[in-house]
């Protein structure tokens, strides 16, 4: 099931039924709601939704985007935050955008789980590493090394904060019917890790499931911290769908599916055959790119 995601076209437009209208003009007709949609814009998709021509695969919390936040912010509230009052409104935020699935009749949340806070901005140092040519140098190595050790040390408490915060939005989530897609994160102090991923959603119950970000896994791929393809062997069947973008080294992202280096054929057999692949762009990339690569892609792996 191929989709496009709001993300590509929402800060162009003030109205939620001319944003869907235009994705719609481009041949969707399965969408996700994304993060950074105000109240009016979520009632203005609702009216059009009541068309009856297209089906929304996912919202990708939060959606609604929190009233006090001004700007598009998907992680401006963490699960695993030291404050409690950070929680509590993370987990109301989120509640209401499991309302809103129940709403428009989407079945998959997409949930970014927080991150090891003393460890912020640990990955863009090794970004910038990498970009003044040290990726092969022992001071990254050293540093990476660095990194890994203090997340291992931390992670616990991290995770036991994630599954005690989540408890009442698992609730909620069972009781409307909808799964949670825990999504992998482009940067390595963000939560889970690949090496969590598995006993968390183990713990978390049938309702999570595992939600594939193809650019992250790549950023990740690039940086040494995984292998794209042997992560997927283990954990694609537990994938209940996938952004899909594309990734040039060593970490741009977001890019028109069939322009970067992501190798598709050898991967997309690896995930169950009904999840959803859900297109997520940055908004710069034009409308006719978008058309012709979901034009091959439905021809190379179907809609």
């Amino acid at each position: 099931m191929l989709a496009l995601s709001t993300c590509w076209n929402s800060h162009r437009h003030t109205s939620g039924e001319d944003m869907l209208r235009e994705i719609v003009d481009l041949g969707f007709t399965n969408i996700e709601l994304s993060h950074g949609l105000n109240l009016p814009m979520m009632e203005g998709a609702m009216k059009f939704a009541e068309r009856g021509i297209v089906n929304f695969t996912t919202l990708h919390n939060f959606c609604p985007q929190p009233i006090e936040v001004m700007s598009d912010s998907p992680d401006c509230y963490e699960f695993t935050s030291s404050k409690p009052e950070i929680r509590q409104r993370a987990v109301k935020t989120t509640l209401q955008t499991l309302d809103y699935a129940q709403r428009f009749g989407a079945k998959r949340i997409v949930l970014h789980s927080g991150s090891v806070g003393p460890m912020r901005g640990f990955t863009k140092g090794l970004i910038a590493m990498i970009m003044n040519g040290q990726f092969v140098s022992k001071a990254y190595g050293e540093e990476k090394l660095r990194g890994v050790q203090q997340r291992e040390q931390a992670s616990d408490e991290y995770i036991r904060r994630l599954r005690e915060t989540l408890k009442p939005v698992l609730a909620s989530a069972e009781e409307k019917g909808l799964r949670l897609g825990i999504e992998n994160r482009d940067s390595y102090e963000q939560l889970p890790s690949e090496r969590e991923f598995p006993e968390l959603l183990d713990k978390l119950g049938p309702v999570c499931g595992y939600w594939h970000d193809f650019g992250h896994a790549q950023r990740k791929h690039n940086m040494g911290f995984l292998d794209h393809r042997a992560w997927l062997e283990e954990i694609g069947s537990r994938a209940i769908g996938c952004h899909l973008h594309d990734a040039k080294w060593p970490v741009e992202d977001h890019l028109v599916p069939f322009t970067g280096d992501i190798d598709y054929a050898a991967l997309v057999p690896l995930f169950p055959k009904d999840i959803p692949f859900v297109i997520e762009l940055h908004p710069k990339r034009e409308a006719a790119e978008i058309t012709a690569a979901a034009e091959r892609w439905r021809k190379e792996f179907g809609d």
